[in-house]
């Protein structure tokens, strides 16, 4: 309800590509919750290429909509463009969203300063070591940094007005991958004046990573499209609430290994730190055991991976810009 004058109409969307594995249990997780007003349930499909549509397919309920692939802020843009109701909740093909989910985002808007309620994860795969890891470490960032207003969402978990929504356009879909595109969306709310509002205790059941190449190439992904963000939003490359001075300090570390290539005493002592650090502050967020253990190696094999990638997304979107800049 919003301001007391009546239950609004919530659209579920949901982006998906390649899905089959999850989609099935996302579509009734959305389809099971319980809520007083109307609600829809928008499906697209970004252009899979294997059985995501005949599961969708099954299920009246769900609208289904295909694209060629164009990435998830397309997507997600695209159902938003097909939606009917006041707000727009949107949520991912691997995620579940647990009981209460619609009527708890929906409630938030009774507040007119609100733009956007924003939940956090659970965990659908807890028996995977890493997803177990990187759960943890996600839980610890939101329940101790975020704010109750924080400058910052995910894509995975959100509701904004559709007004508000439209207005702004949406995702901005030249960010092609699954990185960023949440983050300046985010911005873009902030500088129209409305709030975002932290629910720590709405959460979708999320499949986190579970092998730990795959998740470092997620994490390179994510430090090369950074860096285009960064060259959006200048404003926030300190960071947001869910990020802190540790993943800033990150960068610098890293890069100094380059430095001392060619002083082996230095770089031994560097590393050694470096590690040091790294388990200490996997053991900070997700505790004196295993997996804090485990998470501190990780962490440390992380950060080579995101600053990698932040390197490799400055250098490429930088000569992008400065050859733009030349034809134009």
């Amino acid at each position: 309800m919003m301001a007391g004058k009546k239950t609004l109409k919530a659209s579920v969307i949901i982006p998906a590509y390649n899905s089959m594995a999850t989609i099935q249990a996302s579509i009734e997780a959305v389809l099971g919750q319980v809520y007083d007003g109307e609600t829809e349930l928008i499906v697209v499909d970004d252009g899979s290429v294997d059985g995501t549509a005949g599961i969708v397919q099954h299920y009246p309920k769900a609208r289904y909509i295909y694209q060629k692939n164009q990435g998830p802020a397309s997507a997600r843009n695209r159902g938003a463009l097909e939606a009917s109701g006041d707000i727009l909740i949107f949520t991912d093909s691997d995620c579940c969203p647990e009981q209460g989910w619609v009527r708890g985002m929906s409630e938030a808007f009774r507040d007119e300063s609100v733009g956007v309620a924003a939940g956090s994860y659970g965990i659908a795969n807890p028996h995977e070591p890493l997803a177990r890891i990187i759960h943890k470490e996600i839980r610890f960032r939101h329940l101790n940094l975020m704010s109750k207003y924080p400058k910052a969402f995910g894509s995975y978990n959100f509701a904004i007005r559709t007004e508000l929504f439209r207005r702004l356009n949406g995702f901005n879909a030249s960010y092609r991958r699954a990185s960023g595109e949440d983050n300046d969306l985010s911005y873009r709310v902030l500088q129209s004046g409305l709030k975002i509002l932290f629910l720590k205790n709405m959460c979708v059941a999320h499949y986190h990573q579970s092998k730990l190449d795959r998740y470092l190439m997620e994490q390179y992904r994510h430090g090369f499209w950074r860096a285009r963000l960064y060259l959006d939003h200048s404003a926030m490359v300190l960071g947001d609430d869910y990020t802190f001075w540790k993943d800033i300090l990150e960068v610098p570390l890293v890069l100094l290994h380059g430095v001392f290539l060619l002083n082996l005493s230095m770089l031994s002592m560097l590393l050694w730190g470096f590690i040091v650090f790294e388990l200490g502050a996997g053991i900070g967020m997700v505790g004196w055991s295993i997996d804090g253990l485990l998470a501190g190696v990780v962490i440390w094999l992380r950060a080579f991976a995101r600053t990698a990638g932040a390197v490799s997304g400055g250098v490429f979107f930088l000569q992008l810009r400065i050859i733009k800049g030349k034809k134009s």
